[in-house]
């Protein structure tokens, strides 16, 4: 019984279940439609204080670029160049394979209305000097009363700037913006705990309405975004190791205990401690791990950054919705944003991938429900990559700064 307390083997049991009766019993099925849509109703209850949350912590947390000096600044446009590759792998490989292509998914079914005022100012964007202006908001209050996130990101982003600019008297409120972070994020998980519920209902229905052949694309949208993955590691990130002398295969060897762990637990937060003390037998040092890792942790999300532009661009071939250039752009350029900062946090993906539709007038958010039923075992491979991903990047930018002996690495990284 012990098997199924974790909220992973509840979340497959569910999906089995909701299959089960969304094929045998599909009236039935049909009529569960309301508790998928209820999960996603909370989640989009807190969605607008959770992005000011994590984008403030995320900046705060990159520290003070003048007080960090050349090692801050490398961090920085390291993550910023990896991140824009794994959003342009989720891109590429969408579009090759196009898992959701077929299903005919009717956008009007997927129940717009229980969004409520969360889309209304951003579907009716006209133009892109209009989207432009429809950033600012009239005021803060009236960016999270109507839960507009492009409106909630804008403000975020010049509210987490000016208190790094002001320095050490801002630290009470970086520390109580935190602790608030902290009890949303606690929301979050006594959210979360309803996935099995939600993702049973969401299954059922759409196994009921759309039939078996649907979830065939589910499990395809699955194989593709772990190929995507395997794909970066190996390919991007292999080929950044290998300029920086070492090899990718004995690297993830050498970590192989954690990414078991973060298999187990789908966050990469739970070897963090682990991981940077291996990063400093690796004879890194001490100040370089303690700066990259950290902030990689809020700012080098490479997995969760393939999933949300290959999540996004599934959801909209499912629903049979034509994405011009520009909007492909506008994912890409929303998706560098939202990926900042969350991180480690179960169920913190849908959050992300709703602020990220929402910026796409054409694509319904209600979609992220389509990829409900699956998303905690595409976290897993978040995780993952998340995690090698800023690994990788503590090496790159210690090479970068000269802050490390590669024999010895090297000679460690054999031995292991």
């Amino acid at each position: 019984m012990k098997h199924f307390k974790g909220l992973a083997s509840q979340v497959l049991i569910a999906l089995i279940l909701g299959i089960i009766v969304g094929a045998l019993y599909p009236a039935f099925g049909e009529s569960l439609k309301p508790l998928g849509d209820g999960f996603i109703k909370l989640i989009k209850m807190i969605i607008a204080p959770i992005v000011f949350c994590v984008v403030v912590s995320g900046i705060c947390g990159a520290g003070n670029l003048k007080k960090v000096g050349r090692v801050g600044v490398k961090s920085v446009l390291y993550f910023e160049i990896i991140t824009t590759f794994a959003l342009a792998v989720g891109i590429i490989l969408a579009f090759i394979f196009q898992p959701g292509t077929g299903m005919n998914i009717d956008a009007r079914l997927l129940n717009t209305e229980s969004l409520g005022s969360y889309l209304e100012n951003v579907s009716k964007v006209k133009d892109t000097t209009d989207f432009l202006l429809r950033m600012i908001p009239t005021s803060v209050v009236d960016a999270f009363a109507k839960g507009d996130v492009l409106q909630v990101m804008l403000f975020s982003i010049l509210f987490g700037v000016s208190l790094s600019m002001i320095g050490e008297k801002t630290q009470p409120v970086v520390r109580l913006i935190d602790q608030i972070a902290t009890a949303f994020f606690g929301m979050m998980s006594l959210i979360v705990k309803l996935a099995p519920i939600g993702v049973f209902g969401a299954i059922a229905f759409t196994t009921a309405k759309y039939g078996i052949g649907s979830l065939q694309k589910l499990g395809m949208l699955l194989a593709i975004f772990y190929l995507s993955c395997v794909v970066f590691v190996l390919g991007v990130l292999g080929l950044v190791l290998k300029l920086a002398g070492f090899n990718i295969f004995k690297f993830i060897k050498y970590f192989r205990d954690e990414l078991f762990i973060v298999i187990g637990t789908a966050s990469s937060d739970s070897v963090l401690p682990q991981v940077m003390v291996k990063l400093e037998r690796l004879s890194i040092s001490k100040g370089t791990v303690g700066l990259v890792i950290p902030t990689g942790y809020s700012f080098n999300l490479d997995g969760f950054s393939i999933y949300l532009t290959l999540a996004a661009i599934f959801i909209a071939q499912a629903t049979n919705t034509h994405i011009s250039f520009t909007e492909l752009l506008t994912i890409l350029g929303v998706a560098m944003i939202t990926s900042k900062g969350a991180a480690g946090i179960p169920g913190s993906a849908i959050v992300v991938l709703a602020a990220t539709l929402s910026a796409i007038p054409s694509i319904p958010v209600a979609g992220l429900t389509l990829v409900l039923g699956v998303d905690w075992f595409m976290g897993i491979g978040r995780a993952l990559t998340n995690m090698v991903g800023n690994c990788v990047a503590t090496v790159v930018i210690a090479v970068w700064e000269g802050d490390i002996n590669r024999e010895q690495a090297k000679r460690i990284l054999t031995e292991a």
